[in-house]
């Protein structure tokens, strides 16, 4: 079962857990948790989205995204519960554990 959606205030407070020990933060933009990367080159962008798709495949919880050259945008929000869940911020840290 999925988790469900939570409040804003919890979500708020899991934004700031989740970017407090990044240099880039991630934002929360019309109920999405949204982050903009930008890579060296095409093939890091690409790099970097395989070890996130196959992260995400192993969570069962999927990016919407962007690519374009060395740019890689992510949205992220479970769809099924209308909104953020314990799953996206899962998810982010994941995504920033992929840029090692």
């Amino acid at each position: 079962m999925r988790p469900p959606k939570m409040s804003d205030e919890t979500a708020l407070e899991a934004l700031l857990a989740l970017n407090a020990p990044l240099p880039a933060p991630w934002q929360i933009s019309s109920g999405k948790l949204c982050k903009h990367f930008r890579f060296a080159d095409f093939n890091a962008a690409f790099a970097f989205m395989t070890r996130v798709a196959m992260a995400a495949d192993m969570m069962d919880h999927h990016p919407d995204w962007r690519n374009s050259y060395a740019t890689v945008d992510i949205e992220l929000m479970t769809h099924d519960a209308g909104g953020l869940t314990t799953l996206d911020f899962a998810l982010a840290q994941c995504i920033e554990a992929a840029l090692a």
